[in-house]
């Protein structure tokens, strides 16, 4: 899929950014350019990735020429960049806005005039029914995507939902890695709060098979796993062995308590591709009088939803953190 093509990954320095240039740097990619306006963490990964291919652009989405100037002569894009922590959005709403819905649109709008042929933009479970800031300008992004998707022309624009990905920096594991390390409690806002999990490693699969299937306006989303916070925390201790007390602060700012990764009206039209649910666009026009009601599928909501799936046991979400490059750097460094 990449053999002699240029890819552009915007927030690469990322989690994300950082695992899928891992997995693309195994193909026969002509150039992969992290888009980001972080110089810090790029010069970090210039030093680690000493590959001709990996070229490195500052920049801002929330900037349109910056992003113009990035995009000349790519092929693809995976669209990363992004505020995601929750309480700060709070604070700071219109950032929020700026970055995850004008940005994006600066995104497309740049792919669209450089003739991008496909770009994949990252969303997250928390614009499904959105509590928070975050979770709008999330669900907001996605509805620019979509709607940019029908005058696109031979760009293909498509998103990705995925739960909280494992590790990512500022999520909670590092944090909890860090109490356990300085012999802190681990603090929790609530043990019984859930939500659905993913691996970087299972981020990209997603990214990777929206590149691959998806069609114009497509939302794909990862049946992912959920488990409750009081596990997540539960299984770190055990990486490490550690005994360090659990400490419930409270919730913070605009945080649900389940999360869902698909809406009830979505269930009507998603169609279940085994490991993925595919959300094709709806590319009715505004003359109802004229659309004949199409048909339910029949799915229900039960499965996408966190709070009445099963839930992973403190052993199971164990062995997925063990598979995470993170999880595995952190357990080098710990004394002989």
């Amino acid at each position: 899929m990449f053999t002699d093509q240029t890819l552009l990954i915007t927030g690469g320095t990322g989690t994300f950014g950082n695992a899928v240039l891992e997995r693309v740097l195994r193909t026969d990619v002509r150039e992969i350019r992290v888009f980001s306006r972080d110089e810090a963490k790029q010069d970090e990964m210039r030093k680690r990735y000493l590959d001709h291919r990996v070229t490195f652009c500052i920049g801002d989405v929330r900037d349109l020429p910056s992003v113009q100037s990035a995009m000349c002569g790519v092929d693809f894009v995976f669209h990363a960049a992004a505020l995601k922590q929750v309480p700060s959005c709070e604070f700071f709403p219109m950032e929020a806005v700026k970055t995850n819905i004008l940005g994006t649109d600066n995104v497309l709008t740049a792919a669209i005039a450089c003739r991008v042929k496909k770009v994949v933009c990252l969303s997250t479970d928390k614009a499904v029914h959105p509590a928070s800031a975050m979770g709008i300008s999330k669900a907001m992004m996605e509805r620019v995507f979509v709607a940019k998707s029908r005058t696109a022309g031979d760009t293909l624009i498509c998103g990705t939902r995925h739960g909280n990905i494992l590790c990512s920096r500022g999520s909670v594991v590092p944090l909890f890695v860090e109490q356990i390390q300085n012999g802190q409690p681990l603090t929790v806002t609530d043990a019984a709060m859930v939500r659905f999990i993913a691996t970087p490693d299972e981020a990209v699969d997603l990214v990777l098979h929206a590149f691959a299937n998806a069609a114009q306006g497509d939302i794909m989303v990862q049946k992912a796993p959920a488990c409750t916070i009081g596990t997540l925390a539960q299984a770190v201790k055990d990486v490490f062995a550690a005994n360090n007390p659990i400490h419930c602060i409270g919730n913070r700012h605009g945080e649900k308590t389940c999360e869902a990764l698909l809406a009830e009206e979505e269930h009507a039209r998603a169609i279940d591709m085994g490991q993925f649910y595919r959300i094709p666009a709806d590319n009715r026009d505004l003359r109802y009088d004229e659309i004949k009601t199409g048909t339910p599928n029949g799915n229900t909501r039960e499965d996408s939803h966190s709070g009445t799936i099963t839930l992973l046991s403190a052993a199971q979400v164990t062995e997925k953190l063990l598979t995470t490059a993170y999880m595995q750097e952190a357990l080098s460094k710990l004394p002989k």
